[in-house]
């Protein structure tokens, strides 16, 4: 069913071709945030016109779904976001030299994440139908990624269509370089605030300084050695405790009676989000304290790799055994609190992401495309291409 449909007929994508040229069709598909129509239309059509009735599609606002139900004994989603940061006169793509001679494309959504979500379509479209899958398939492309949690697509999917969420391994499509990027950290960020009394410099003795109230607290944190080695599934993950904002003062020869600070945790997978943050709280010691007082800003789980289950050993072994902790937060931490399984595994250096010459060398997109195909069907060869 389609939603919010574009006056004029949807772009025509080639779902069985070449994953390179489905990448730069997409990118030419303009897609910022809240911006996903005509983007979820062109899949959506294509997706009806190359799948054969047994294949499921669903529409959902600007998400497009599909899945397969071929009773094979496991499920994997591969799961990618439709939207891009703002436009910065980089569509539509050009092909071209890279710094490295490398042909590449560039483009808006090149790496974060249209060239992973053309690998991860093209081997749906593909493998759907075909005698060799091992897994059954689902595929999400869905909206509203790259702003604040309540647009997220996959959020929505997770309460209005929970049953699409279910599988044995996830599959995120995020920049990480054609290796596997597993798990990711999760993050709380507290506001810690001081209170005190406002008075003129020079006479201190009749104010209270905020600031010198939040000195205690912040010498903590700068005291804090945060945990460097937590290994978990073979994937070594750092945490780390840091001031990331703060504001204070009203004039320069005013003691402030208002001072606050932004501390974000970033914790490993083997902390739940409650015991990430008993031990914030532990470290930075202000409850109870005068004058001083928080407020939650974020909080975002961490997902566990999850690289001991079967369907991520294969993975594991199509890849080469390429395999590193993921440090940024990422939707795999969804799929991570439903207990299922996730890795980020998309083409593209993440550095590029959001930058104006956004760029991704095609070998990277026929790399992962050919990865990925082998895993699905089981094809013979244990290294990466």
């Amino acid at each position: 069913m389609g939603m919010n449909a574009s006056p004029d007929s949807p772009a025509r994508l080639n779902l069985t071709g070449d994953p390179i040229a489905l990448t730069a069709a997409l990118v030419d598909i303009a897609s910022p945030s809240h911006q996903e129509t005509d983007i979820a239309d062109a899949l959506e059509k294509a997706l009806r016109t190359t799948l054969p009735p047994e294949v499921e599609v669903l529409r959902y606002n600007n998400n497009v779904l599909a899945r397969t139900h071929r009773g094979l004994g496991s499920r994997v989603i591969l799961a990618g976001h439709l939207d891009t940061v703002p436009l910065a006169d980089n569509v539509p793509h050009r092909r071209g030299e890279d710094a490295q001679g490398r042909d590449t494309l560039f483009g808006c959504g090149t790496v974060d994440m249209k060239s992973g979500l053309a690998v991860y379509a093209q081997a749906f479209a593909t493998l759907a139908t075909a005698e060799n899958l091992r897994h059954d398939l689902t595929f999400i492309a869905y909206e509203g990624e790259e702003v604040a949690t309540e647009f997220n697509g996959l959020g929505h999917i997770e309460k209005e269509y929970p049953e699409w969420l279910r599988g044995d391994l996830a599959l995120l499509g995020e920049p990480s370089g054609g290796v596997i990027e597993a798990g990711c950290q999760g993050s709380i960020r507290l506001r810690v605030r001081a209170t005190g009394t406002r008075a003129h410099s020079a006479r201190a003795w009749l104010g209270d300084n905020a600031v010198h109230r939040l000195s205690t607290v912040l010498g903590r944190i700068a005291d804090y050695t945060p945990r460097e080695a937590v290994e978990m599934d073979g994937c070594v993950y750092r945490e780390g405790l840091n001031v990331v904002r703060m504001e204070a003062g009203v004039a320069n020869n005013t003691i402030p009676d208002d001072a606050w600070f932004f501390v974000n945790f970033r914790f490993a997978p083997d902390r739940t989000s409650e015991q990430a943050m008993e031990h914030l709280l532990e470290v930075l010691g202000i409850e109870g304290e005068e004058n001083l007082s928080y407020e939650v800003d974020d909080v975002a789980g961490a997902a566990a790799p999850g690289l001991s289950a079967p369907a991520a050993q294969d993975l594991v072994q199509a890849v080469g055994g390429r395999v590193r902790a993921k440090y940024g937060w990422t939707d795999v931490s969804r799929f991570g609190q439903l207990g299922i399984p996730a890795v980020n595994f998309g083409c593209g250096d993440p550095g590029y992401a959001h930058k104006k010459d956004e760029q991704c060398p095609v070998e990277q997109i026929s790399a992962v495309s050919e990865v990925l195909h082998r895993y699905l069907t089981g094809e013979p060869g244990d290294e990466a291409a």
